[in-house]
């Protein structure tokens, strides 16, 4: 099997976040930066399949020269192959980024053939648009599946599953194909020592695009005042008691 997916540098998931003065960028002076957590479950399921079926896993990412690092890390867990589209802009819209990463698998697949799959996360972790996968896979003309936490692959068919209540929904989506996953498909492996070593030495391919603005504009980012909560001590021993049961009766418990 040939599987692509296509990754995002983002700031790690739980860091505090702030913004340029001109609200139009994240401030990354102290900041660290990772894969977006549900594309990391995709960069290990494309891993797993191959190793199943066999095959190559390339991963994809459109962004700065700093994204190498998100690319070499998927090489440590087993990617193939890393293609970077670098651009020095803020981060493109939905439209414009999808545009030219269907131009970069294009490019790729001329040399070595289509990708029998073509992974996304569900969404990025920082944007969280829903949007670039499915332009992505509407430009290349392939069927596409999203919210997906399992896949399974037999007779030139990807049958993906997707949870509801009380159960999954099964797409039967023949290959090629491009499918959205959900982080809780699996757990990403750490990468072992000979995989970070061998990483530093994996080629990353540069995949120079232009792609025409699209429709959305960015207008700021805003970061929401933060709330602080209080702990009030209500007393130690017998002597809180009293000021539990007023607290109860406050909230509604006691009648």
């Amino acid at each position: 099997m040939r599987i692509l997916v296509c990754v995002k540098r983002v700031p790690a998931p739980g860091a505090r976040i702030n913004v340029t003065a001109d609200g139009q960028d994240v401030d990354s002076a102290h900041l660290g930066f990772t894969t977006s957590p549900h594309e990391e479950c995709a960069v290990e399921e494309a891993v797993r399949l191959t190793e199943v079926h066999g095959g190559e896993v390339t991963v994809l990412t459109l962004g700065p020269v700093e994204a190498e690092e998100q690319l070499r890390y998927a090489a440590s867990v087993g990617a193939h192959h890393l293609v970077l589209v670098p651009i020095t802009e803020v981060d493109w819209d939905p439209q414009r980024t999808a545009a030219a990463l269907a131009g970069a698998v294009a490019d790729v697949e001329a040399v070595g053939g289509p990708f029998d799959l073509i992974l996304f996360g569900n969404e990025s972790a920082d944007a969280g648009g829903f949007q670039v996968g499915v332009r992505v896979a509407h430009a290349l003309g392939r069927p596409m599946v999203n919210g997906i936490k399992g896949i399974d692959v037999a007779d030139g068919v990807a049958s993906a599953r997707r949870e509801i209540d009380g159960g999954f929904e099964v797409y039967n989506v023949p290959l090629p194909a491009v499918l959205g996953v959900k982080e809780g498909i699996n757990l990403p492996r750490y990468p072992t020592m000979k995989g970070r070593l061998a990483s530093k030495k994996a080629e990353v391919v540069m995949d120079e695009r232009s792609a025409g603005a699209g429709g959305q504009e960015r207008v700021r980012l805003h970061r929401p005042v933060e709330t602080v909560s209080e702990t009030a001590i209500l007393g130690t021993g017998p002597e809180a008691a009293p000021a539990i049961v007023d607290l109860l009766e406050e909230l509604g418990v006691l009648s």
